[in-house]
């Protein structure tokens, strides 16, 4: 379903001349979702990723046809139980999970530890509006 899609940005400084002109429909599934064969969207429960803009309730676009790399924020399935993270390595480059809040510890993966990238988050939504969901 495609959504009408606005001619000019929105400033988010000083505002500018408003427009009443369209260019066409947008798409989320045309220009968001590059490989609906593999893509997926998950809801957030909890704050360790806050600092990357991720919070509590968020629904995040997954694409698991993606190879995970440095400085993705991938979800892992630890031991079973999923987890959104920031992949990153320690000073040895051995992988790290680290969250992106103080308050959680980093998690190192190890060889011997049932740990699967289950994919790569490509996108956020955040609601701005909680009375759109009441």
């Amino acid at each position: 379903m495609g959504i009408p899609t606005a001619l000019e940005s929105v400033h988010a400084g000083f505002p500018s001349a408003a427009q009443d002109y369209f260019s066409g429909d947008f798409s989320f599934d045309t220009n968001v979702i590059v490989h609906p064969d593999t893509s997926f969207v998950v809801r957030v429960a909890g704050s360790s990723m806050e600092g990357a803009g991720i919070y509590d309730g968020d629904l995040l676009i997954i694409d698991r046809s993606l190879t995970p790399q440095q400085g993705d924020v991938v979800i892992a399935a630890l031991d079973g139980d999923l987890t959104v993270k920031r992949l990153l390595s320690d000073t040895q480059g051995n992988p790290v999970l680290h969250a992106e809040n103080p308050a959680y510890p980093d998690i190192q993966l190890y060889f011997d530890e049932s740990v699967t990238l289950w994919g790569v988050v490509i996108g956020n939504y955040h609601p701005q509006c909680a009375r759109v969901y009441a």
